[in-house]
């Protein structure tokens, strides 16, 4: 008897999230279709990178050689920086499917953000093209080229069909945030503790993204308006449903 009366409710819920998933595929399918179509002005790309590195020197953040050449001094550490830039999807794909699936409420929230991030980044991809520090850096080495787990080939291959041209904002850092975001959007009520810890995670990818030689500071700085911006958002157009719905 228990057993059957369980039986409609986890049917309830795949009926509710498959379209979910299905969704959030062809979302992530078509993000990707665009941001790799944006990869195409080098040179653009690379005079924005330039004056990126001057506004940061001004400002006194050009940290990036030093980061950079110091990872590079110590390989297990590394490797292991290569191995977490190049994971960094399976806790977010993790928590995705986690708020999903046990927190229905939150995961409409999450969503929401995670398409708006995707919207705006794209635009700024197409606006602003940039050429990572990898690229454009004298004296970078590539971590992720020289200790990269799927062929280090892959990170500098400018046919591949990937856009490499696209550091601002940084996205491992943005959906690193985004993970950290939905978990902490679950946790904070019964968990705050749990809830602070989540956002480790982007701080560790920021770590990782400058060292590596993927990004600058600004990236990452672009990457918390963006955030900041699409969570705003967010939160605005559910009060706007809200107010409609009470009126």
């Amino acid at each position: 008897m228990g057993a059957g009366r369980l039986r409609p409710a986890a049917g309830s819920t795949w009926r509710r999230t498959m379209p979910e998933l299905v969704g959030l595929v062809v979302v992530v399918a078509l993000f990707s279709w665009l941001h790799n179509l944006a990869g195409t002005d080098t040179v653009r790309a690379t005079a924005n990178a330039h004056a990126l590195q001057t506004i940061e020197r001004a400002l006194g953040l050009d940290v990036e050689l030093s980061a950079n050449h110091w990872l590079a001094g110590l390989p297990v550490l590394s490797q292991v920086a290569v191995w977490f830039y190049r994971l960094y999807y399976i806790p977010l794909a993790g928590v995705l499917l986690w708020v999903l699936f046990r927190h229905a409420a939150a995961y409409r929230r999450v969503r929401l953000v995670l398409i708006l991030m995707a919207a705006l980044a794209l635009i700024v991809f197409w606006l602003l093209p940039m050429s990572p520090p990898r690229f454009a850096l004298p004296g970078i080495v590539d971590i992720v080229a020289r200790y990269d787990v799927i062929g280090g080939a892959s990170s500098r291959d400018l046919t591949n069909g990937q856009n490499h041209f696209s550091a601002f904002p940084s996205l491992h850092v943005g959906w690193s945030a985004l993970c950290a975001y939905a978990a902490w959007l679950v946790l904070r009520g019964a968990h705050p503790r749990a809830a602070t810890l989540v956002w480790s995670f982007p701080l560790a990818m920021t770590a990782v993204v400058i060292a590596t030689g993927n990004h600058y500071v600004l990236d990452v700085v672009g990457s918390a308006v963006l955030m900041a911006v699409s969570v705003a958002a967010a939160a605005g157009w559910e009060r706007y449903r809200s107010g409609r719905a009470n009126r």
